[in-house]
C-alpha cells in the first residue's frame, strides 16, 4: 500500500494500466476503432482508385503485341468502358434492381440466399478441414516418423488444381450413391471440397503450436510424471492457440473459396458460385449485374473471417503472447 491518497470517485486508477499511462481497456478499444477506420479507409481508397482509372485510362485498354485485330496480344491494363467497367454507384444500384426483370426479387435479396447457402456448405467444410487437420497435428507432433512421412504429402496435396479435382470428387460422390453404400447429395461434394482447402492451414498450425511450449515447461511436468495426454491437453494445446487461430482464419477464407469454386465446377444450384456463372454470361447486356455476387463473395469471407474472431475472443486468456499493438 503507498502513502498516495486515491482521490474519491476516482475510478480510472483502479483500471490496469498498460505501462504507457493509459488503461488497457481504453487502449483497446481505441485500437478496434483504428482497425474499423483503415478498413473503410481501405474501401475508400479502392473505390477511388477505381473511378480515377476508369477516368483517365483508355476506353480499349493497354494491349501489348498482336496483328493490331480485335481480341490479339496481351491486355496489361483492363477496358474502361461502361460494358467493361461499369461506375460504382452503377453496382450498388443494380443490387437494389429486380433479379431478372418484371416481378423477381431484388437482385441484393437472390444474392443473399445464394451467399447464406454457399456460406453454410463453408462452414460445413471448415468445420470438417479443422477435425481432419487437429488430428493430423496432433499424430504429427506425437511421432516424428509420421510427420516426415505425411507432412511432405499434405504439403504436395495442396499443388492439385482444384478446378480438376472438384469433378473428380462429384463424380465419386454419384457412384457411391447410385451404388447405395449410403446417400451422398451434391452439395456434400461442395462441402468436402472446401475442407480440402481448409485442412492443410489447420494441420500446420497445430503442429507449430503444439511443439511451441519451452523446454523448462515440458521438463516441469515430466518432473511430475505427467503422461503425454496430460501434457497435451495441459500445456501443449493451450500454447498452440496463438498458433492456431490465425490458421483456422486462413481455413475460413480458404473453405468459402473451395465452396465457391466447387460450386462452378460441379454446377450446383442455389449457391453463389453458380449465381457468377449465370450472371457473368450476361455482362454484355447487363454490365453491373455479375458484381453483386462478387461483393456477395467477399461479404461471406467477411462473415468467416467474424465467426473465427468471435472464437478467438472466447480463448483470449490463451493468448497473452498475442499483445494488441
Amino acid at each position: 500500500m503507498t502513502d498516495q491518497a486515491i482521490a474519491p470517485g476516482s475510478v480510472t486508477s483502479l483500471v490496469p494500466d498498460d505501462g504507457g499511462g493509459m488503461p488497457r481497456a481504453r487502449r483497446h478499444r481505441g485500437v478496434g476503432l483504428a482497425r474499423v477506420g483503415w478498413g473503410v479507409a481501405g474501401v475508400a481508397a479502392v473505390v477511388a482508385l477505381w473511378e480515377l482509372y476508369k477516368l483517365l485510362g483508355p476506353a480499349d485498354g493497354v494491349t501489348v503485341g498482336g496483328d493490331g485485330s480485335a481480341g490479339s496480344g496481351v491486355i496489361l491494363l483492363p477496358r474502361t468502358h461502361d460494358r467493361a467497367m461499369p461506375h460504382v454507384w452503377d453496382m450498388v444500384a443494380r443490387m437494389f434492381a429486380p433479379t431478372s426483370g418484371g416481378d423477381t426479387p431484388p437482385l441484393i435479396v437472390s444474392v443473399l440466399d445464394a451467399a447464406g447457402t454457399t456460406l453454410g456448405l463453408a462452414a460445413l467444410g471448415w468445420l470438417i478441414g479443422v477435425v481432419v487437420g487437429g488430428i493430423l497435428g496432433i499424430v504429427m507432433q506425437r511421432w516424428r516418423l509420421v510427420e516426415w512421412g505425411l507432412l511432405p504429402w499434405i504439403v504436395v496435396s495442396q499443388i492439385v488444381p482444384l478446378i480438376a479435382f472438384a469433378p473428380v470428387v462429384n463424380a465419386l460422390g454419384n457412384q457411391i450413391d447410385r451404388a447405395g453404400v449410403f446417400p451422398w447429395p451434391q452439395w456434400f461434394s461442395v462441402a468436402l471440397i472446401a475442407s480440402y482447402l481448409a485442412f492443410f492451414p489447420v494441420a500446420i498450425g497445430m503442429l507449430r503450436g503444439l511443439e511451441a511450449p519451452d523446454a523448462l515447461h515440458l521438463d516441469l511436468l515430466h518432473a511430475g510424471a505427467a503422461g503425454w495426454w496430460a501434457t497435451l491437453i495441459h500445456l501443449r494445446l493451450p500454447a498452440a492457440v496463438p498458433h492456431l487461430l490465425p490458421a483456422l482464419r486462413l481455413a475460413a477464407a480458404s473453405a468459402v473459396v473451395g465452396a465457391v469454386v466447387a460450386e462452378v465446377s460441379i454446377g450446383l444450384r442455389g449457391g453463389i458460385g453458380r449465381m457468377l456463372i449465370q450472371l457473368a454470361g450476361q455482362a454484355s447486356s447487363d454490365p453491373a449485374a455479375p458484381w453483386a455476387p462478387t461483393f456477395g463473395t467477399v461479404a461471406i469471407g467477411l462473415v468467416a473471417a467474424a465467426g473465427v474472431a468471435l472464437i478467438g475472443v472466447t480463448l483470449h486468456r490463451f493468448r497473452r503472447g498475442e499483445e494488441i499493438r
